[in-house]
C-alpha cells in the first residue's frame, strides 16, 4: 500500500514536472559540450554541488529570509481580512480605498525597498513592511471578491432570519471566500519570499539577498544560481503547504 503511494506519488511528480527535467537537461548538455562556458552559465550539476558545498550558509540565511516572509504574511494577512471586511461593509469605503490599494501595487518593489531601509535602517523592520506591501494586495482583493460571490439567495435567507452581521460574516461569507483565500494565499507567498529577498539584497545583514549580494561580488555564479534554486524551491514548498492546508479545510469541495 505505501510502496503504490510512493509511486503514484512519484509519477505524479514527473508528469507536472517533466517539462522543468527536460530543460534542466538540456541546460546540462549545453554546457558540458562547450556550447557555452560554465563561467558564463553554471551547468546544473555545478549548481547542485554549490548547493550542497554552501548547504549550512544557506540555511543559516534561509531562516531569516523564511521569518521575514512568514511575519510579513501574516500581518499582511491580519490587513487584509480586516479591511476587505470594511471594504465589503460600505461601498463608499471601497471606493475612496480601492485607487490606493491600485496605487500600492504599481510601486515597484526594487523603488520602494532602498527608501524603507533608509527610513527604518538596517534591521528586520524594513524587509517586513515590504512584504506587508507585497501580499497585502493580493489577499484584499481575493478576500473582496470572495465576500461578493456569496449567492444572492443564501444572504436574503440570513437577512431574513435575523442574522447579525458577525453571523453572516462567520457563517457565511468568510467560508464562501475560503477559496478564494488560498488562491490569494499562494500568489501572497511567492510575493512574500521575493520581496524579503529584495529588501536583503538592498540592506542588511543576514538572508538570501545578503548572501547573494556577496557572492555576486565575487563572481561566484554558481552560487548566485544555488541561491535562485534554493528560492524557487522554497516557493513551490510553501505551495504545496498551502494546498495542502487547502485540502483539509475544504475536504467537502474536493470529495464532491
Amino acid at each position: 500500500m505505501i510502496n503504490n503511494k510512493i509511486r503514484n506519488y512519484a509519477l505524479t511528480f514527473v508528469r507536472q514536472y517533466a517539462l522543468v527535467l527536460a530543460l534542466l537537461v538540456c541546460w546540462q548538455l549545453v554546457v558540458a559540450t562547450g556550447v557555452l562556458p560554465d563561467y558564463l552559465l553554471p551547468s546544473p550539476l555545478q549548481i547542485l554541488q554549490a548547493l550542497v558545498d554552501d548547504a549550512a550558509l544557506l540555511a543559516h540565511h534561509a531562516k531569516y529570509t523564511l521569518a521575514t516572509a512568514f511575519i510579513g504574511t501574516i500581518i499582511g494577512l491580519l490587513l487584509s481580512f480586516m479591511l476587505s471586511i470594511l471594504m465589503d461593509l460600505s461601498a463608499n469605503f471601497r471606493q475612496s480605498v480601492y485607487p490606493l490599494i491600485l496605487l500600492n501595487q504599481t510601486i515597484p518593489t526594487i523603488a520602494i525597498a532602498p527608501l524603507l531601509v533608509i527610513w527604518l535602517g538596517y534591521g528586520i523592520l524594513p524587509k517586513v513592511v515590504l512584504v506587508v506591501l507585497s501580499v497585502f494586495f493580493p489577499m484584499t482583493i481575493a478576500l473582496l471578491d470572495g465576500y461578493r460571490s456569496v449567492d444572492s439567495d443564501a444572504l436574503n435567507l440570513f437577512r431574513s432570519m435575523k442574522a447579525s452581521t458577525y453571523q453572516v460574516y462567520r457563517h457565511l461569507k468568510i467560508p464562501s471566500a475560503m477559496g478564494y483565500f488560498f488562491t490569494g494565499l499562494k500568489v501572497a507567498l511567492s510575493y512574500a519570499l521575493i520581496s524579503a529577498v529584495v529588501a536583503e539584497w538592498l540592506g542588511g545583514y543576514h538572508g538570501l539577498g545578503v548572501y547573494m549580494t556577496r557572492v555576486r561580488k565575487s563572481y561566484e555564479l554558481d552560487n548566485m544560481f544555488a541561491v535562485i534554486f534554493l528560492i524557487s524551491f522554497l516557493t513551490l514548498l510553501l505551495i504545496a503547504a498551502v494546498r495542502w492546508l487547502e485540502r483539509r479545510v475544504l475536504a467537502y469541495q474536493y470529495k464532491e
